[in-house]
């Protein structure tokens, strides 16, 4: 079965998303730590970061650090956290997390958010790509 990853990538399952190539999509958490809360992935569904042929985890790593001064911009912030977890959905992925402390890497910890929030957010980041 796909994961909800590759689901979103087909565009069974809506998401916020921030930008898109042929390999590679950004897109807000649905439940964020912090307001910004990126989730970035290669569209190939491939459960384990490390499991990434090269040229995948290179690229999905240059893609992601052309994501983060967006999001800085966006949600103005010290830095961007960049975490890997990857234990709660089977499909290889990073968070990129606007972060004022360590505080705001708290997993435990998740934001209310609406929709319509979600979309706002999603426009502004997108507004500085």
């Amino acid at each position: 079965m796909a994961s909800i990853f590759s689901r979103i990538v087909t565009g069974e399952i809506p998401a916020h998303k921030i930008a898109e190539t042929d390999d590679y999509l950004a897109f807000l958490d649905v439940f964020p730590i912090v307001r910004g809360h990126t989730l970035v992935i290669p569209k190939k569904e491939i459960d384990y970061l490390f499991d990434l042929d090269d040229e995948l985890y290179v690229g999905l790593m240059r893609f992601a650090r052309q994501i983060a001064p967006a999001i800085e911009k966006a949600v103005p912030c010290k830095r961007i956290g960049v975490s890997v977890i990857g234990l709660e959905v089977p499909h290889a992925h990073i968070h990129l997390i606007p972060m004022n402390s360590m505080a705001d890497m708290n997993f435990n910890h998740k934001l209310k958010t609406t929709p319509e929030e979600l979309a706002d957010v999603a426009a502004q980041i997108r507004s500085f790509l």
